[in-house]
């Protein structure tokens, strides 16, 4: 009626009054919401309160936000979700429902893994050669090499195909945005050749769009060691 925009912080009825991003809060609010909400949100106009997912949320709004959108998860399947959600809550102001979607479907894909990444870093200038140094872990041991490459992508596929012994061709390469925004996470699918047998499929998801690439490639590497 006053034509004045309602302040997102005012008390009672601006957009924040009944959002909690901290994870005590959040914890308190699933437990009982009387904790830290005198009324009911219904009362003027809110459905419900808010959980927004940041990096300062806790294991129980992760899960509470997997049971709404229909995962039913072991817990060890949640404690690394949870791992990767607070690494990705790192780098963005907010964590979405499909962000969660793509780790779940990582989680859910996940297999036998003789290699991780621990370490990937990338040299490229205008007019120079790109070079990456890659650091693998198998086991116990720590495995580091570097290599040239035409773009810092096939660098560091190349350095991965060092430190492995294998010969991956890149037949497809494939990158595709899971949320909107600077800040989205970003999925890559690559299908590898592995000394001319039959294609092999490989998929990761990060904000880093070179190190999804490594860990996409690396996913199709332990598929063809299996």
């Amino acid at each position: 009626m006053s034509g004045l925009a309602v302040q997102r912080n005012k008390a009672i009825v601006g957009e924040n009054a009944f959002a909690h991003a901290a994870g005590i809060h959040q914890d308190g609010i699933l437990k009982k919401r009387e904790t830290y909400e005198i009324i009911d949100p219904k009362i003027i106009g809110w459905d419900q309160s808010e959980l927004p997912l940041t990096k300062h949320s806790g294991r129980a709004a992760l899960e509470n936000r997997l049971r709404m959108l229909g995962f039913e998860l072991e817990k060890d399947e949640i404690d690394n979700i949870f791992s990767q959600f607070k690494d990705i809550g790192d780098k963005k102001k907010f964590v979405y429902d499909d962000d969660l979607i793509a780790l779940v479907e990582g989680q859910i894909s996940r297999i036998k893994e003789t290699y991780q990444l621990e370490y990937v870093a990338v040299a490229v200038c205008s007019g120079g050669i790109p070079m990456a140094t890659i650091k693998l872990r198998r086991g116990q041991e720590l495995l580091v090499d570097a290599s040239t490459g035409d773009g810092a992508v096939d660098a560091a596929m190349k350095a991965v195909d060092r430190i492995t012994g294998l010969h991956g061709h890149l037949v497809e390469y494939e990158v595709r945005s899971v949320t909107e925004g600077k800040d989205a996470i970003g999925e890559v699918t690559v299908k590898v050749n592995f000394d001319s047998k039959h294609l092999v499929t490989g998929k990761a998801a990060s904000t880093d769009v070179l190190e999804a690439s490594v860990k996409a490639y690396l996913n199709a590497v332990n598929k063809a060691l299996l």
